[in-house]
Protein backbone atom coordinates (compact mmCIF):
# COMPACT_ATOMS: atom_id res chain seq x y z
CA UNK A 1 0.00 0.00 0.00
CA UNK A 2 1.46 3.18 -1.16
CA UNK A 3 1.08 5.68 1.84
CA UNK A 4 0.97 9.42 0.45
CA UNK A 5 -0.77 12.46 0.75
CA UNK A 6 -1.50 14.89 -2.33
CA UNK A 7 0.60 17.75 -0.33
CA UNK A 8 3.66 15.52 -0.61
CA UNK A 9 3.26 14.93 -4.37
CA UNK A 10 4.56 18.57 -4.67
CA UNK A 11 8.41 19.35 -5.24
CA UNK A 12 8.66 21.43 -1.84
CA UNK A 13 11.76 22.75 -2.74
CA UNK A 14 9.98 24.45 -5.91
CA UNK A 15 7.42 26.19 -3.29
CA UNK A 16 7.41 29.49 -2.84
CA UNK A 17 5.09 31.82 -0.82
CA UNK A 18 1.48 32.57 -2.31
CA UNK A 19 -1.95 30.56 -2.39
CA UNK A 20 -2.20 27.34 -4.34
CA UNK A 21 -5.45 25.20 -5.04
CA UNK A 22 -4.50 21.88 -4.01
CA UNK A 23 -6.93 19.52 -4.20
CA UNK A 24 -10.91 19.51 -4.77
CA UNK A 25 -13.34 16.14 -4.01
CA UNK A 26 -16.56 16.16 -3.76
CA UNK A 27 -16.97 19.61 -3.83
CA UNK A 28 -14.50 20.41 -1.45
CA UNK A 29 -11.59 22.58 -2.32
CA UNK A 30 -8.10 22.71 -0.58
CA UNK A 31 -6.31 25.67 -0.68
CA UNK A 32 -2.50 25.52 0.58
CA UNK A 33 -1.90 28.90 2.20
CA UNK A 34 2.27 29.03 1.64
CA UNK A 35 3.22 32.11 4.20
CA UNK A 36 7.20 30.53 3.90
CA UNK A 37 9.55 28.88 1.28
CA UNK A 38 9.70 25.40 2.64
CA UNK A 39 12.70 24.20 4.03
CA UNK A 40 14.74 27.46 3.87
CA UNK A 41 14.81 28.27 7.89
CA UNK A 42 12.74 31.05 8.16
CA UNK A 43 9.24 29.44 9.86
CA UNK A 44 6.43 30.55 11.74
CA UNK A 45 7.20 30.30 15.30
CA UNK A 46 4.73 27.93 16.63
CA UNK A 47 2.93 31.19 19.01
CA UNK A 48 2.43 32.84 15.68
CA UNK A 49 0.92 30.04 14.57
CA UNK A 50 -1.05 29.24 17.02
CA UNK A 51 -2.34 33.09 17.26
CA UNK A 52 -2.93 32.98 13.60
CA UNK A 53 -5.40 29.94 13.81
CA UNK A 54 -7.86 31.82 16.44
CA UNK A 55 -7.68 34.76 14.19
CA UNK A 56 -8.21 33.48 11.03
CA UNK A 57 -10.23 30.95 11.71
CA UNK A 58 -12.60 33.18 13.95
CA UNK A 59 -12.72 36.13 11.46
CA UNK A 60 -13.50 33.46 8.06
CA UNK A 61 -15.99 31.17 10.08
CA UNK A 62 -18.14 34.33 11.22
CA UNK A 63 -17.66 36.36 7.95
CA UNK A 64 -19.63 36.53 4.72
CA UNK A 65 -18.52 33.09 4.07
CA UNK A 66 -18.18 31.01 7.00
CA UNK A 67 -21.16 28.49 5.75
CA UNK A 68 -18.45 27.76 3.16
CA UNK A 69 -15.58 27.51 5.78
CA UNK A 70 -15.10 23.68 6.40
CA UNK A 71 -11.69 23.83 7.88
CA UNK A 72 -8.49 26.09 8.46
CA UNK A 73 -5.51 24.83 9.94
CA UNK A 74 -2.07 25.07 10.13
CA UNK A 75 0.87 22.88 8.63
CA UNK A 76 2.59 20.86 10.64
CA UNK A 77 5.89 22.38 8.87
CA UNK A 78 5.13 25.79 10.22
CA UNK A 79 5.15 27.06 6.83
CA UNK A 80 1.28 27.74 6.29
CA UNK A 81 -2.04 26.78 6.45
CA UNK A 82 -4.61 24.77 4.79
CA UNK A 83 -8.10 26.27 4.14
CA UNK A 84 -11.24 23.70 2.80
CA UNK A 85 -13.77 25.46 1.28
CA UNK A 86 -17.67 24.43 0.02
CA UNK A 87 -18.04 26.01 -3.86
CA UNK A 88 -15.72 28.53 -3.81
CA UNK A 89 -13.33 29.27 -6.72
CA UNK A 90 -9.27 30.27 -6.38
CA UNK A 91 -10.25 34.08 -7.15
CA UNK A 92 -13.00 34.02 -4.46
CA UNK A 93 -10.77 32.64 -1.89
CA UNK A 94 -7.83 35.01 -2.90
CA UNK A 95 -10.35 37.90 -2.29
CA UNK A 96 -11.99 36.29 0.55
CA UNK A 97 -7.91 35.80 2.45
CA UNK A 98 -7.10 39.23 1.69
CA UNK A 99 -10.32 40.74 3.60
CA UNK A 100 -9.98 38.31 5.66
CA UNK A 101 -6.58 38.84 6.87
CA UNK A 102 -7.18 42.82 7.13
CA UNK A 103 -9.82 42.46 9.43
CA UNK A 104 -7.71 39.86 12.02
CA UNK A 105 -4.94 42.76 11.65
CA UNK A 106 -7.76 45.19 13.21
CA UNK A 107 -8.39 42.70 16.16
CA UNK A 108 -6.57 43.67 19.53
CA UNK A 109 -7.67 40.66 21.37
CA UNK A 110 -7.07 36.66 20.26
CA UNK A 111 -10.51 34.79 20.03
CA UNK A 112 -10.59 31.48 22.16
CA UNK A 113 -8.06 32.26 24.05
CA UNK A 114 -8.67 31.86 27.56
CA UNK A 115 -7.86 28.95 29.79
CA UNK A 116 -11.70 27.93 29.21
CA UNK A 117 -11.43 27.90 25.29
CA UNK A 118 -8.12 27.49 24.83
CA UNK A 119 -6.11 23.61 24.83
CA UNK A 120 -3.20 25.64 24.99
CA UNK A 121 -3.69 29.54 26.21
CA UNK A 122 -0.44 30.71 27.07
CA UNK A 123 1.15 29.71 23.56
CA UNK A 124 0.26 32.93 21.87
CA UNK A 125 2.01 35.58 20.10
CA UNK A 126 -0.61 38.38 18.62
CA UNK A 127 2.33 40.83 17.15
CA UNK A 128 4.27 38.08 16.18
CA UNK A 129 0.96 36.63 14.26
CA UNK A 130 0.10 40.05 13.12
CA UNK A 131 3.84 40.70 11.61
CA UNK A 132 2.97 37.26 9.78
CA UNK A 133 -0.22 38.36 8.66
CA UNK A 134 0.66 41.65 7.26
CA UNK A 135 3.84 40.08 5.30
CA UNK A 136 1.26 37.30 3.97
CA UNK A 137 -1.34 39.82 3.04
CA UNK A 138 1.82 41.96 0.70
CA UNK A 139 2.58 38.51 -0.87
CA UNK A 140 -1.55 37.89 -1.63
CA UNK A 141 -1.47 41.45 -3.12
CA UNK A 142 1.13 40.52 -5.59
CA UNK A 143 -0.97 37.56 -7.01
Amino acid sequence: MKLTAPSFEKNHDLLMPGLYAATDTNGIATFDLRMKKPNAGDYITPKALHTIEHLLASVLRSGREGKNIVYFGPMGCRTGFYLLTLRLSYGEVLDLLKESIAAALQLNEIPGSSRRECGNCLEHDLEGAKRELEAYLQRLNTL
